[in-house]
């Protein structure tokens, strides 16, 4: 085995080793009730109900890497397209606006503060996540086809800047040559 080999596997186990960390974590977190839903529920909480706007419904909600939470706790669906190509993140408020013929149309009243961070594309357990700083943090799978990226790609990630987060939002796939980023 050449050393390239060697190092790219030794990589390889670290990553796995801090993904294992991360779930049992995470797995605390929820058995805790301590988990992201808690912070955003919060959040949500001190939101507005706008209600109606003629005949349109009007709500307010926190993205939460996949939905919108309201401050009843309502979870409304947020299309993936939408969020990936809006580069939604985890704390960002919408106002989605339901139409009198029940479609739904989102707004991105209040990002959250933005931080970049690069990272390395990985698949685990049928979810595309970016490993970066230590941490994997879960990607739409819209953003990374939107993007053509491919596992191992160096990416931009858009993450939250003082929350903690389980979800970023690709903004850019780097140039394979940049070595800089290794």
């Amino acid at each position: 085995m050449s050393q390239a080999s060697k190092l790219a596997l030794v990589k390889e186990m670290l990553e796995s080793a801090e993904s294992n960390l991360r779930s049992a974590k995470q797995m605390i977190n929820e058995l805790t009730g301590s988990s992201s839903k808690t912070v955003y529920k919060k959040i949500a909480e001190e939101l507005e109900t706008p209600g109606k706007e003629g005949e349109e419904a009007v709500v307010e909600g926190v993205f939460n890497g996949q939905t919108m939470i309201d401050k009843d706790e309502k979870e409304y669906p947020v299309p993936a397209n939408y969020a990936s190509k809006s580069k939604l993140i985890p704390g960002d408020i919408l106002k989605l606006t339901i139409q009198p013929d029940g479609s739904f149309v989102y707004k991105q009243i209040g990002p959250v503060e933005r931080k970049r961070i690069v990272g390395t594309l990985t698949y685990e357990d049928g979810q595309y996540k970016v490993i970066a700083n230590g941490k994997a943090y879960k990607v739409l799978l819209a953003s990374v086809t939107y993007f053509k990226a491919e596992v191992g790609d160096k990416v931009t990630l858009i993450i939250p800047e003082l929350e903690e987060s389980e979800w970023g939002a690709i903004e850019n796939v780097l140039p394979a040559d940049e070595e800089e980023f290794e």
